[in-house]
């Protein structure tokens, strides 16, 4: 009977380390996800829905190896976008932290219209497919685009310049915390069209945000954008409107 129960104690001793180390094992998968309301969507300084308020919200998927994926959405003008109401983007790529203050991120991205419109594109489709890299360092990070599709639809057909793949965008942002929880944002970035140096321009944002609990919940943020561009209003007006003049943004947010 001694035996037995001394083998029983050590039998249960061992359970229960084994369901201990099971408790502590953390899983490699993450998952997050958004949503928003914004003044205004204002993408790389241009207005994609004339100043009216928009949704947004994506969800994210990250390995532990570095590997990420994710989805996110907006809506927008159909005038200002030759026919489309919605924006969807599909992301994915790989994020490495060299240092504790360098890291690296290559990706692709999809920017996709649901709608399949193309009213003035003549029969040229609005979805565009980027390549990136990125480097970061503290509060810095400098990022490439580079187009492998026509940018925007704008080919030889619509334009009559050439195709404007290998369209690129280079920017650099800042993040940093200032007192309080509040952060700051700035940003300049620099669009140069293949083929199309008329749609050339070089936009600017400045913004402060600040992190949230309402009702008990977390992961609220509020903030305010300032953004501008020096685009050429000849070729950034759409009826009437000059999608690249100067505006400000405000919006609310939540993580999940």
């Amino acid at each position: 009977m001694r035996k037995l129960l001394l083998t029983m104690a050590m039998a249960g001793t061992a359970l229960s380390a084994n369901t201990v180390v099971h408790a502590e094992e953390v899983s490699p998968h993450s998952f997050s996800s958004n949503v928003g309301l914004f003044s205004s969507y204002v993408f790389r300084g241009i207005d994609y829905t004339d100043e009216d308020v928009a949704l947004q919200g994506g969800f994210d998927y990250a390995h532990a190896s570095g590997w990420y994926a994710g989805v996110w959405a907006s809506t927008l003008e159909e005038d200002l976008n030759v026919g489309n109401s919605i924006e969807v983007d599909f992301y994915g790529g790989y994020y490495h932290q060299l240092t504790d203050d360098i890291g690296i991120d290559v990706g692709l991205l999809q920017f996709y219209y649901p709608d399949r419109e193309n009213d003035g594109l003549d029969g040229e489709r609005f979805d565009t497919t980027e390549v990136y890299l990125a480097a970061s360092w503290k509060w810095f990070t400098a990022k490439y685009s580079r187009t492998l599709t026509d940018w925007g639809g704008l080919s030889n057909k619509v334009g009559g310049q050439g195709d404007s793949k290998g369209t690129g965008y280079y920017e650099l942002n800042f993040d940093y915390g200032l007192p309080m929880g509040i952060n700051l944002t700035a940003h300049i970035g620099r669009l140069d069209v293949e083929n199309y140096s008329d749609y050339d321009y070089t936009d600017y944002l400045i913004g402060l945000s600040k992190d949230l609990t309402l009702a008990g919940s977390e992961g609220w943020t509020v903030g305010v954008n300032y953004t501008d561009t020096n685009a050429d209003e000849d070729w950034w007006t759409v009826n009437g409107e000059n999608r690249g003049e100067d505006q400000f943004i405000a919006y609310i947010s939540r993580s999940f």
